[in-house]
């Protein structure tokens, strides 16, 4: 690693996933409060919107 920048090759993947991967009444992982549609599409987010999910909503659904 040269000048303190780190590649991508080496960064963690982006995500809630805690690896408890059940789907409960109201159509949320119990793991990640995400629903399945979100899950599905998680791939094909950019980091952009995965950091909104996870910084805005995903929080949002935990307090209510």
């Amino acid at each position: 690693m040269m000048g303190g920048m780190v590649t991508v090759s080496s960064q963690r993947p982006l995500t809630p996933c805690i690896g408890v991967c059940r789907i409960n009444a109201r159509g949320l992982c119990e793991g990640c409060l995400r629903t399945l549609d979100e899950i599905a599409r998680w791939s094909t987010l950019d980091d952009r919107q995965k950091r909104w999910i996870m910084d805005e909503l995903l929080p949002h659904r935990q307090a209510g």
